[in-house]
Formats: C-alpha cells, structure tokens, sequence
C-alpha cells in the first residue's frame, strides 16, 4: 500500500508561485509513474502534469505549460510541482497520484491518490 501525503499548498496572489511537494511511503516507489491532478468547485478532475518513474518525459496539460514544472527526486520519493504565474483559474484542490502506466493517466486513472492540498489564487 503506498502512502501519498501533498503539502504546499495555500492562499497566493495572481502572478505569484507555489511549490507542491508529494511524499510517497509503502512500497517500490521508484517503479510508478506520478502524477499532478486538481479539482475545482463544480469541475471534474483534471490530469496537470504527470511524469515516468525516470524522471522523464513528461506531460503537462496545455492550461499550464510554461508555468508548471513538474520534478522527482526518486532517492527521496518526493515529487514536485512548481507554479509560476498562478491566476485565478489555477485555484483548485491538488492531488497527488502514482499509477505502475504512466499512460492510464490519461485517463484520470492512478494507483494510489493523495488526500490533496488546496491552493487559491486571488485576483
């Protein structure tokens, strides 16, 4: 059982940044793919950026290329995502997920998920 625990989160001003980070815990971390997903108020939830058990390639949905970066450190089994330039539409709750196939998040697939952070943007 893998354990998946967000932090970062909170309340930021348009144009400013947040850095998450995911702690994962319980099992062979560095064989699963992970993920960023959020969910805003009245929205289904949305794949962010994911990233492979290498460290790479990665993906990002287009709302957020350029702004987002999405890391690992797989010796710390921690993930990372830095938001830059966060506006308005960027205020959703934040979740952590490892799937074993990178490709199922796609389709809003994982493994384990995280219990999420919040993060609001004020405008």
């Amino acid at each position: 059982q893998v354990q998946l625990v967000e932090s970062g989160g909170g309340l930021v001003q348009a144009g400013g940044s947040l850095r998450l980070s995911c702690a994962a815990s319980g099992g062979t971390i560095s064989r699963y793919a992970m993920a960023w997903f959020r969910q805003a108020p009245g929205s289904e939830r949305e794949l962010v950026a994911a990233i492979t058990w290498t460290g790479g390639p990665t993906y990002y949905a287009d709302s957020v290329k350029g702004r987002f970066t999405i890391s690992r450190e797989i010796a710390e089994s921690t993930m990372y995502l830095q938001m830059n330039s966060l506006n308005s539409e960027d205020t959703a709750v934040y979740y952590c997920a490892v799937h074993s196939q990178y490709d199922q998040f796609r389709r809003n697939l994982a493994n384990f998920w995280g219990q999420g952070t919040q993060v609001t943007v004020s405008s």
